[in-house]
């Protein structure tokens, strides 16, 4: 756990006590489906996806993607229709030192972007996401999963999420298989999160299968859905909303904001059924 999370569970006073399961009306776990990069085929499969089974989803925008200008109003209508708008950066800065990651232009370098500028752009990226769906509290995911600013060669970087947590709810920051169990261990400000590419649907199903069993939470993060990048099939995406959807007693889907101010209230949390 970071300090910045030490420190938060430290601080916390409880609220109202949870059900005895831990999730809302009993349920067995809760599911967060994201999608990041403001891509195309999020808007064209994903949302129609979504909203034909009534779920709700979290959309984390790289606010300099074309396609947040030139589709403006369907992220709007995304919004009002209780889907989240996440901050993702303005523009997604990554470790160009970072194995695999060749691809990172030289001038969106993390390695030489220091931390108060990473500070200024995600803070200026909430305002953005402010002037499109007109809300405050907002969550954040870390391109890549990278954390350090300004370190060379990717080495000897300070970490900047310290400098913005206090205007997050929560941050999505790790890597992992995607279920966060016991959830009495989570960090709020560094929640794992599994990126799917190319599983099946019976595949995806299974991982929120595991997170009921350890009475958990699952944040799958997405990427392209019949399209762009880092893909997922339609037939797979749609498989797992529409098993969620029959489950609903047991898998309690929704935003990531939600999910997470849900649980902030609600600590301490039950323990494992592990």
């Amino acid at each position: 756990m970071t300090t910045l999370g030490a420190v938060w569970l430290g601080c916390f006073q409880p609220a109202a006590a949870a059900p005895a399961s831990g999730w809302p009306h009993g349920a067995r776990a809760a599911v967060s489906l994201a999608y990041d990069d403001a891509l195309d085929s999020q808007l064209d499969h994903a949302i129609p996806v979504l909203d034909k089974y009534g779920l709700k989803g979290s959309f984390y925008l790289q606010l300099s993607s074309p396609v947040v200008g030139r589709r403006l109003a369907a992220w709007r209508r995304a919004a009002r229709r209780g889907h989240e708008l996440g901050n993702h950066s303005l523009f997604h800065q990554c470790s160009l030192a970072a194995p695999g990651h060749d691809w990172v232009q030289p001038h969106r370098n993390l390695d030489t972007t220091s931390a108060a500028q990473m500070q200024d752009q995600v803070l200026a990226a909430n305002a953005m996401l402010y002037a499109i769906d007109g809300r405050r509290e907002r969550t954040y995911t870390v391109p890549c999963g990278d954390r350090l600013a300004g370190g060379a060669g990717g080495a000897g970087g300070v970490d900047y999420l310290p400098l913005i947590a206090p205007a997050f709810v929560a941050i999505k920051a790790g890597g992992g298989d995607g279920v966060t169990a016991p959830m009495a261990a989570l960090d709020p400000y560094a929640v794992a999160v599994l990126a799917p590419q190319g599983l099946s649907g019976q595949q995806l199903i299974a991982i929120v299968e595991r997170a009921a069993q350890q009475g958990g939470m699952v944040n799958l993060t997405f990427h392209g859905v019949g399209g762009d990048y880092l893909g997922t099939s339609p037939a797979a995406h749609e498989e797992l909303v529409r098993y969620l959807a029959a489950h609903r007693r047991i898998y309690w889907t929704d935003t990531f904001i939600n999910i997470m101010t849900y649980v902030k209230k609600h600590k301490p949390w039950p323990p494992s059924k592990t």
